[in-house]
C-alpha cells in the first residue's frame, strides 16, 4: 500500500513489547505568529549554524519586496512529509492505529477474533504476517480502516489519538512531535507561507490531528486515499477497501499536483525510507527560488539513529543540493518540553 505501512519489520516490531526508553513531553504548536516573526530568534531550538542561517537567509530573500528572488504570497508554498519530519516514525502511527482497531473491533465483535488477520494480531502471530507479506498487511489496513462513514471513522480517529500511548516512550503521541519542526511551521506562515503536510499515511487519519498537532488545516493535508462511494440513501460517504491514490515516493508530486495545484517552494523530507525524494526533486524545478531539506535521524540517545542500507536519500541529496538536517548537530532539543 506505501512504504510507512508496508514495511514488514516495522508491523512485526509492533506485535512484540517495545523497549522502554525515557518519556518525553510536549507543548502547544500554535505559538503566535506575529511574535514569531518579529523575534529575535525565530528558530530557538535549532543550533546557530549553517542551516539555521541557510533558512532564515532563505525566508528574508524571498520575502522582501523589491528582491531579485522575491516570491509573491501566492506562490509561498511549503510541504512536509509527516512521520520522521514533523514527529517519530519507530513505530509509525498509523501502524498503532491498525493494531487499536484490531482491538476494538474485536471487542464489539469476538467472533473476529478467529478471523484472519485479526487472529493473527491477537495471538501477535508474526509468521502469519512474515508469510503473507504485503497482501497481508494491505489486508489489515483494509480490515480496519474502511467498511464505514467518514463520521464513524473520524470518531474513531478521536477515540484513537486521546487514549494511544507511544511505545517505548509511555507518552501520548502529541509528545513525539519535533519542537524544531513547529517552530519552522510557524516562522514559514509568519512569513506568508502555506504549510502543507504531504504524506504516505493515510489523509483522513492525519487530518484528523494536522490543526491541533501542527496548525495545518484539513484542507492542507495530502495523503494516500481509498475510494470513495456517495450512498444517497444515507447522505453520507463511504469509504471502499480499495486504494485511490498512493501518495509515496513518485506519487508525492502527483498528490501536490492533484491538491494543491502549484509546486512547492520549500519542501522537507526525512532520510529513512526514500519516499520523500520526488518530491524535493519537484519543488526544486519550480520557476522560484527553492528550498529543499531532509531529516537525517543520527541521534540514537534524543531519539534514534537510523539509515537507508544504500544511503540514497542522503546520497541524493548530496547530489542536488538539499540541505540535510542533522538530528544530532542542528537541533538544540527534539522534544518540546511541557
Amino acid at each position: 500500500m506505501y512504504r510507512k505501512i508496508y514495511m514488514l519489520p516495522l508491523f512485526l516490531f509492533l506485535l512484540v513489547s517495545c523497549k522502554k526508553s525515557d518519556a518525553v513531553t510536549t507543548t502547544d504548536p500554535k505559538d503566535n505568529a506575529t511574535a514569531v516573526a518579529t523575534s529575535g530568534d525565530p528558530l530557538p531550538s535549532w543550533n546557530d549554524g549553517a542551516l539555521k542561517k541557510d533558512i532564515i537567509d532563505y525566508v528574508t530573500k524571498v520575502t522582501k519586496e523589491g528582491s531579485p528572488d522575491f516570491i509573491p504570497v501566492e506562490g509561498r508554498i511549503a510541504t512536509f512529509d509527516n512521520d520522521g519530519t514533523l514527529w517519530a516514525e519507530k513505530p509509525y502511527v498509523q501502524e498503532l492505529f491498525a493494531f487499536y482497531r484490531v482491538k476494538k473491533m474485536v471487542e464489539a465483535n469476538p467472533a473476529l477474533a478467529q478471523k484472519q488477520p485479526f487472529k493473527a494480531v491477537v495471538e501477535k502471530d508474526k509468521t502469519f504476517f512474515e508469510k503473507g507479506g504485503d497482501k497481508a498487511l494491505i489486508e489489515l489496513v483494509a480490515a480496519t480502516h474502511t467498511g464505514m462513514t467518514e463520521d464513524e471513522f473520524e470518531a474513531a480517529t478521536k477515540e484513537f489519538f486521546a487514549e494511544a500511548q507511544y511505545p517505548g516512550r509511555n507518552v501520548v503521541l502529541k509528545q513525539v512531535r519535533y519542537q524544531p519542526q513547529l517552530e519552522l511551521l510557524n516562522y514559514l506562515r509568519a512569513n506568508g507561507f502555506k504549510t502543507f503536510i504531504v504524506t504516505g499515511g493515510t489523509v483522513e487519519l492525519v487530518r484528523a490531528i494536522s490543526a491541533d498537532f501542527y496548525g495545518i488545516p484539513k484542507d492542507q493535508v495530502v495523503g494516500t486515499s481509498f475510494k470513495y462511494q456517495f450512498d444517497d440513501a444515507k447522505n453520507t460517504i463511504l469509504r471502499e477497501p480499495a486504494l485511490d491514490h498512493f501518495n509515496d515516493k513518485e506519487g508525492k508530486p502527483v498528490g501536490i499536483q492533484l491538491h494543491i495545484g502549484q509546486r512547492p517552494v520549500f519542501a522537507c523530507g526525512n532520510e529513512g525510507g526514500a519516499g520523500d525524494l520526488a518530491m524535493l526533486r519537484y519543488s526544486q524545478g519550480s520557476k522560484y527560488p527553492s528550498f529543499q531539506m531532509i531529516v537525517n535521524h543520527n541521534d540514537s540517545i534524543r531519539e534514534y539513529n537510523y539509515q537507508e542500507k544504500d544511503n540514497l536519500s542522503l546520497n541524493t541529496a548530496a547530489k542536488y543540493k538539499y540541505h540535510v538536517i542533522s538530528m544530532k548537530d542542528d537541533w538544540k532539543k527534539i522534544f518540546p518540553d511541557k
